[in-house]
C-alpha cells in the first residue's frame, strides 16, 4: 500500500479523494489539514492526519509518503499564497522525499490565464504551480477539470490535452480521476482537460 498525502484534504473534493483512496486496495491517504479540529473526523476513520500550513514551512509533511495530491485552494482568498507558493513548497518537499508521482489538481483555462476576466488572478497562480511541477523533474499528472459541481458522479468524463470547449463535471469524477492518476503508469508527466462524458475514467486516462 502506497501512502498518498492529500493537500487540502478538508475540501469539498479533498474529502472526496481521502473516501476513495481509504476504499481502495492500493493506497493509504494521509490527510494534511491546516487546523488541530480538522483533524478528528479524519481520526475517528482511522485516517493517519499531518497538520500543515501551505503558506508555512510544509517540509517535513512528505517523511514516509510515497505520492502527493494536491487539491487545496485558497478559494480565492489567496491565490498567490496558496495555490501558487503553497503548491511549489509542496513540490519541493515532494522532491526532497523522492516522492514517485505528483498529482495536481489545477483548473481549465490555466493554459491561457487572460482569457478570462473575473478568475484571471487565480488561473495565472495554478498555471505558475503547474510549470513549476512540470521543471522540477518529479513524475507528475496535472489534471484540469471544467467548472466543479456537486452532482452525483456518472464515473465517465470526456478527456483531451486541449478540449477546445467549457464544460462541467462532478467533484465526485474529479476525485475519481486524480485518484486513478496515481498509478505508475496513468497519464505520466501529462496535462490534460476533463469534463463529464461518455467513457469510463479508467478507460480515458492515457497509460
Amino acid at each position: 500500500m502506497e501512502n498518498i498525502l492529500v493537500a487540502g484534504a478538508n475540501g469539498t473534493t479533498g474529502k472526496k479523494i481521502v473516501n476513495l483512496l481509504q476504499t481502495s486496495q492500493y493506497f493509504n491517504p494521509v490527510a494534511m489539514v491546516r487546523k488541530e479540529d480538522q483533524k478528528k473526523q479524519f481520526e475517528d476513520k482511522n485516517i493517519k492526519t499531518v497538520l500543515a500550513d501551505l503558506e508555512k514551512d510544509v517540509s517535513f509533511t512528505t517523511e514516509n509518503i510515497d505520492k502527493i495530491i494536491f487539491a487545496a485552494g485558497s478559494g480565492g482568498k489567496k491565490v498567490k499564497e496558496v495555490d501558487q507558493e503553497g503548491a511549489k513548497r509542496l513540490i519541493d518537499a515532494g522532491k526532497k522525499a523522492n516522492v514517485r508521482k505528483f498529482v495536481m489538481l489545477s483548473s481549465m483555462g490555466a493554459d491561457n490565464p487572460e482569457s478570462s476576466d473575473e478568475l484571471q488572478d487565480y488561473l495565472k497562480a495554478k498555471q505558475n504551480a503547474d510549470i513549476y511541477l512540470r521543471e522540477s523533474n518529479l513524475p507528475y499528472s496535472i489534471v484540469r477539470p471544467g467548472s466543479l459541481n456537486d452532482d452525483k458522479g456518472k464515473g465517465k468524463i470526456e478527456l483531451s490535452s486541449k478540449l477546445n470547449k467549457s464544460g462541467k463535471i462532478s467533484r465526485d469524477d474529479v476525485a475519481q480521476t486524480l485518484v486513478h492518476a496515481l498509478h505508475d503508469s496513468a497519464a505520466i508527466n501529462n496535462t490534460f482537460e476533463i469534463i463529464e462524458g461518455d467513457t469510463l475514467i479508467g478507460e480515458a486516462i492515457p497509460s
